[in-house]
């Protein structure tokens, strides 16, 4: 036996092993991840054969390191029920493909097989999850902990090695279309989520690539993929704090982001992916290039072996797609790298699959079990649902009460997609606001009238809308936007994204950035309409981003905020609406009332008066905002440097979720303060009359700062802390450091 294959070894010592046996090429096969997973096959029924792609790989390399998205179904892969793999085929063919590697690998080294999660399991009959940007308005990292490790399950029943999840992205521009893959504007709020995230699904026995590092989200202009013009300290503030939580949690792995920072591609950032990460943060885990981002390197070098080379000495470690980390045999030869860089990426991959079991446990049962996690069986989902959607107005009008005839509209009313997000596979199920409501107001003795109203682009028939709902009082109107490729004509670039093109039948999602954050279509009009009629609107905004909130405001009686709430978010509107539910969720990012008042995320610097323009106030709908169905009273118990301790009582006369919201503000510094700062959270459950002494506390990390020297560290000065909820400040104090 040669040490490599003694399990009683350390995983450590047995890759040091292994690569002392390795040829360069046999290394480098190790690095590569250049096919797309759900390409390399053919199903005709329950059959599957291999294409000719992968055997060639396989063979050029003697073996594989990593194959992508195997089990991966939507319109870009163009797999589906009949031309995917679900049931016993997923698990099948999967065992397959690593009894193939292993077979032609001369030291039989297993493949590790890489699956995007990032809100669910993006395959045929994967567990959703609300968007995150929607989890993120939840305000409850334990619940999407809940709801992530039931991912984590499925993913390890279909053999899963590497869930690909977007957590790390800072929403600073909505203009993005990724905006809904985010956790909302604030460095706190998202930290909390993603290390939540992290630690369910690698509770599973899942190794989690978290993505995408960074700054992604702070754009130019809104444009995905754009450069992040920013300095270190608004890089250390704002971008960075979730990825350190990251490495906290114990993540196994990071995604490079395509933006640059300051002119340096991440890919090819060593302060980034090497000084930063590893030195600094000591992180010991793999970092894996985003999808042909590597070869895009090219607008620098403008040689493919010379991007390889420098993304392979930045600290990136694995490759997707690309073709530049083919030719580091080229880069070598060339001395733009050397091997020993090589042998330390080749370590990391192969101390993994170690670390996994995978040289004694290859394969997967073949059964089909992981299809048995379904919201059903599976009720977690479901609860992170109810916490997410956003009471942002209510002219008494919510809960609705007791009504002979509900009027319904809106091109998001009876449309799954369009609750589901980007990065969603085919499904079969789901519950819409429609078919929420049509399974609950039968209880109440109410008939719903339903009309689309209009669609989410082009023609509308407002006037035959208003005509049918001419008989209904109140009018629940289900407007926003879609993220679903599953009705597009348009194209697809190499990565998967939308290629930018006009007249598309989405208005977010990667790639689909808007300049003007209006509601699509006649959705406007249709709300103009129906206030005009004299109806009672309640507005219901499910999207994938914030929407310019004035008139949409304007012709609502009550807005529900809802970014995209998954397959079971129908349910979960509905019963709020009736009040089976009550409202729980508060903002994760500000809106704005009209799209000139970007940037409006409310964590700005105090050098300045944001948002000070003459023909335009302050936001009416910013972060941490979030209404209830009752009403609470606050009371100071203490407050120190270390924590805030209140009384909180709900004084109305329903039970009710709070969430009480610590923020700072430095007065005396070293640098330039944020207005406010979010600091720490909690949510809490109040019957009618009951009160609870609660505590929140400061982190030590909340009260250093970046100094001119960029050190970190504690500094001596008056700080101002605000106890919040629904954007209304309850509490206020300061203390000295």
């Amino acid at each position: 036996m040669e040490a490599y294959q003694n399990p009683n070894l350390s995983p450590e010592a047995r890759a040091a092993d292994l690569l002392s046996r390795m040829t360069l090429r046999e290394k480098i096969g190790q690095l590569t991840q250049r096919l797309y997973g759900f390409g390399i096959y053919h199903r005709q029924g329950q059959e599957v054969t291999f294409t000719e792609e992968f055997t060639a790989e396989v063979a050029r390399y003697g073996g594989l390191g990593a194959l992508y998205g195997l089990h991966r179904a939507d319109p870009w892969s163009g797999k589906d029920f009949d031309t995917g793999l679900d049931g016993v085929l997923a698990p099948k063919v999967r065992n397959e493909v690593q009894k193939y590697v292993l077979e032609h690998s001369r030291l039989g080294i297993p493949v590790l097989f890489s699956s995007e999660c990032p809100h669910g399991h993006q395959a045929l009959d994967g567990y959703l999850l609300p968007v995150n940007l929607a989890s993120g308005c939840s305000f409850a990292p334990e619940l999407l902990a809940q709801a992530a490790q039931i991912c984590g399950k499925q993913l390890a029943a279909m053999g899963v090695d590497l869930a690909l999840v977007s957590m790390l992205d800072i929403l600073r521009d909505p203009r993005w279309g990724r905006s809904e893959e985010c956790f909302g504007e604030d460095p706190y709020l998202a930290s909390q989520m993603a290390q939540a995230l992290v630690q369910a699904i690698q509770s599973q026995g899942v190794d989690v690539v978290a993505k995408h590092l960074c700054a992604q989200g702070e754009t130019t202009g809104g444009v995905n993929a754009s450069a992040a013009r920013i300095g270190l300290r608004e890089l250390r503030e704002i971008h960075l704090p979730p990825v350190k939580a990251c490495v906290e949690a114990g993540v196994s792995g990071f995604m490079a982001a395509y933006n640059e920072i300051d002119g340096i591609y991440c890919h090819a950032n060593r302060w980034l992916l090497t000084e930063l990460l590893r030195e600094e943060y000591g992180f010991q885990g793999f970092v894996m290039s985003d999808g042909v981002a590597i070869d895009q390197l090219d607008a620098v070098t403008g040689n493919r072996a010379a991007s390889g080379a420098l993304a392979l000495n930045a600290g990136v470690d694995m490759g997707l797609w690309d073709t530049g980390f083919a030719r580091l045999e080229e880069a070598i030869a060339q001395e733009r790298t050397d091997e020993a860089t090589v042998d330390n990426a080749v370590l990391r991959v192969l101390t993994l699959k170690f670390r996994r079991g995978l040289f004694e446990h290859p394969y997967v049962p073949e059964n089909n079990h992981w299809q048995q996690y379904t919201p059903e069986q599976y009720p977690q989902v479901k609860t992170l649902a109810e916490h997410t959607p956003v009471l942002l107005k209510n002219s008494d009008c919510l809960p609705l009460p007791p009504m002979k005839v509900l009027g319904l509209t809106g091109p998001n009313a009876d449309a799954i997609y369009n609750q589901l997000g980007d990065y969603t596979p085919p499904v079969r199920g789901g519950v819409t606001l429609r078919q929420g409501l049509e399974a609950l107001l039968p209880e109440q003795g109410t008939s719903l009238c339903y009309h689309p109203g209009c669609g989410m682009f082009g023609a509308a028939d407002i006037p035959a809308a208003l005509e049918a709902l001419r008989g209904c009082d109140t009018v629940i109107a289900a407007v926003g936007g879609t993220s679903s490729r599953f009705a597009l004509a348009g194209e697809f670039d190499s990565n998967g994204a939308m290629k930018y093109q006009q007249d598309i039948t989405m208005d977010c999602g990667e790639n689909v950035d808007t300049a003007t954050l209006r509601l699509p279509g006649e959705q406007l009009e249709l709300l103009r309409r129906l206030k005009a009629a004299g109806k009672t609107v309640i507005t219901v905004l499910i999207a994938g981003r914030p929407y310019e909130m004035a008139e949409i405001a304007q012709y609502s009686d009550a807005i529900l905020c809802c970014f995209y709430p998954g397959p079971t978010g129908g349910e979960a509107i509905a019963r709020l609406l009736l009040g089976l539910r009550e409202p729980a969720g508060r903002l994760c990012v500000s809106l704005p009332d009209q799209a000139g008042q970007l940037p409006v995320y409310y964590n700005a610097k105090d050098s300045y008066r944001p948002m000070a323009y003459y023909d335009a106030l302050q936001p009416q709908f910013s972060f941490g905002c979030g209404l209830s169905y009752t009403c609470f009273a606050y009371s100071l118990l203490s407050a120190d440097s270390r924590q805030v301790a209140f009384s909180l009582t709900n004084t109305g006369a329903r039970g009710g979720w709070a969430v009480p919201q610590l923020y700072l503000h430095r007065l005396q510094g070293v640098a330039t303060s944020r207005i406010r700062q979010l600091c720490g959270f909690t949510k809490v459950w109040l019957e009618a009359g009951e009160s609870k002494r609660l505590t929140i506390a400061i982190p030590a990390e909340s009260l250093g700062q970046w100094d001119s020297a960029m050190r970190f560290r504690p500094v001596p000065g008056e700080i101002a802390w605000y106890l919040c909820d629904n954007g209304q400040e309850f509490l206020r104090g300061s203390f000295q450091l």
